[in-house]
């Protein structure tokens, strides 16, 4: 998921639900990931912003990925696994 800045300025950014585990247990279970919208008002805004992406450059991703480029195809597949590790 990408942080999206929005045409009106704001930005949409991940955010997911985690289940919290019981005492003496370790982490959480993600059990939902979905979008949140936030304004320059927002004290992560400023660091958020540096990563965004606008919709039409998100479009121009998600098109490049359906064309069949192989490497991006790759390269996100690898990011995504990053992620999963983390």
């Amino acid at each position: 998921m990408y942080v999206i800045r929005l045409t009106n300025g704001n930005l949409r950014v991940p955010h997911s639900a985690v289940l919290e585990r019981g005492a003496g247990e370790e982490g959480g279970q993600v059990i939902g990931q979905a979008y949140v919208e936030i304004g320059p008002e927002d004290p992560d805004y400023e660091r958020l912003a540096g990563q965004a992406l606008t919709l039409e450059e998100l479009e121009r991703k998600r098109r490049q990925w359906q064309d069949g480029d192989e490497a991006l195809l790759r390269q996100f597949e690898e990011w995504k696994a990053q992620q999963n590790d983390d």
